[in-house]
């Protein structure tokens, strides 16, 4: 199935260097925001307490949240979730009060202003479980990138490994550097995200990787440049309808999905429109430059190999 279908290539390779030096200050910019301001970790990875508050009506997060940031309570997080009169309020540690003295002095603010809220369940994460999860969560992208790396590398050739480790590595550190620029809540929702992106984005490369070792094939008189101007040509009809409706699901979770679904929502819209960015302008010009050509995906025929099997 295609939208459309081009006839002439676009000469994509030809304005490579300008695409990537765009995507290395995008890159150096992320890198400074991270540095300089740093993720704003949730509670997941902070610690804190979490409780479950049932109301007999409609309950309003934001009013909630409002009556317990002016008793003095910061970055309080308050979501519906269940039902429109369940929500979950997320506060990190408060000085030395912790679990079930926070839960409630909480909950006596709550009562003050419905006397009918009751706690459902409360739930403290300690530093040291919020540092585990750091430490875990940087091990499963190191997990995800080598083995994207190992798959690339077995079915195509190291070159396109490199490449596709590099742009995936660029999709990570821009989505990273946008939560630290703006100051978003990073949580466990958010780094799951992160690595639904690495995945996504390296099914994009594959098949654009895909459709270069074929035109080597195909286009023999065609040069390097060319063959891959015609993959990525070739294939944007593909890209626009998966990302497209891919976008339109995330969409709606941004819209409709609430805070709880939000920030999930945000990552993975600033990756599907880097992730397509990165595999078409910076994975397929790196592969370029690495030199990849005709021989490094044709197999090489043994001169007399035919004369050796013969008895």
């Amino acid at each position: 199935m295609e939208f459309f279908k081009l006839r002439k290539d676009i000469p994509f390779m030809r304005h490579a260097l300008v695409f990537n030096v765009i995507s290395l200050i995008t890159f150096l910019l992320a890198v400074v925001f991270l540095a300089t301001k740093g993720l704003n970790f949730g509670v997941d990875f902070t610690g804190g307490t979490v409780l479950e508050v049932n109301y007999a009506q409609g309950a309003d997060p934001q009013k909630i949240r409002l009556l317990l940031e002016g008793s003095g309570y910061k970055d309080v997080t308050v979501q519906n979730f269940g039902t429109s009169r369940d929500v979950m309020i997320r506060l990190p540690a408060k000085g030395q009060e912790i679990g079930a003295k926070l839960s409630e002095e909480v909950m006596q603010k709550l009562r003050q202003d419905d006397p009918q809220a009751q706690l459902r369940r409360t739930e403290f994460v300690g530093p040291q479980v919020g540092q585990e999860l750091v430490e875990n969560g940087g091990l499963a992208l190191l997990v995800v990138c080598f083995g994207i790396v190992l798959y690339l590398w077995l079915r195509f050739e190291w070159k396109f490994g490199l490449a596709a480790i590099i742009a995936n590595m660029h999709d990570v550190v821009i989505i990273l550097g946008f939560f630290a620029f703006f100051q978003w809540d990073f949580s466990l929702t958010v780094l799951a995200a992160v690595l639904a992106i690495l995945g996504y984005s390296v099914n994009e490369s594959v098949v654009v990787f895909d459709r270069i070792r074929e035109n080597f094939r195909k286009m023999r008189t065609a040069t390097t440049p060319q063959v891959i101007d015609n993959a990525i040509t070739a294939t944007m009809s593909r890209t626009i309808i998966t990302h497209g409706c891919t976008q339109l699901a995330v969409l709606s979770m941004l819209i409709f999905g609430g805070e709880t679904l939000h920030y999930f929502a945000v990552a993975l819209t600033i990756g599907i429109l880097f992730g397509i960015y990165s595999s078409v302008l910076v994975a397929s010009p790196i592969v370029m430059w690495l030199g990849v050509s005709r021989a490094d995906l044709m197999p090489v025929k043994k001169e007399g190999a035919e004369l050796d099997r013969i008895p």
